[in-house]
């Protein structure tokens, strides 16, 4: 991490207990990414962090394989994203995606 990270990602002494009090461990996000994955992401919006092309995820261009599959940008040839299967997990690498935007499930009725 280079000094230019670092200091922007410091926060000011006075708001250290604000933050302290917001601060939940990855599990309180449980709920919100299973509404994520449990969508089409074929219809989720990518936006290619090389070039920013924006394409449905199901527009891009995939290569697969044993491993799993390597997503790539029609209109630079960059990575987007990379899915790798393990006997044991599934490995999701979404470094060459600026975002991705998926469609909010509607509310329970």
């Amino acid at each position: 991490m280079d000094s230019a990270t670092r200091a922007s990602d410091a926060r000011p002494d006075s708001e250290d207990g604000v933050v302290e009090a917001l601060r939940l461990d990855g599990n309180a996000a449980a709920g919100m990414l299973s509404e994520i994955f449990a969508a089409d992401l074929t219809a989720a919006r990518a936006t290619c962090a090389n070039c920013g092309t924006d394409r449905p995820v199901g527009a891009l261009l995939v290569y697969a394989h044993g491993m799993g599959v390597v997503v790539r940008c029609p209109g630079c040839d960059g990575v987007v994203l990379r899915v790798a299967r393990t006997p044991t997990q599934v490995w999701l690498d979404l470094t060459g995606a600026r975002h991705v935007v998926v469609a909010a499930a509607p509310p329970p009725a």
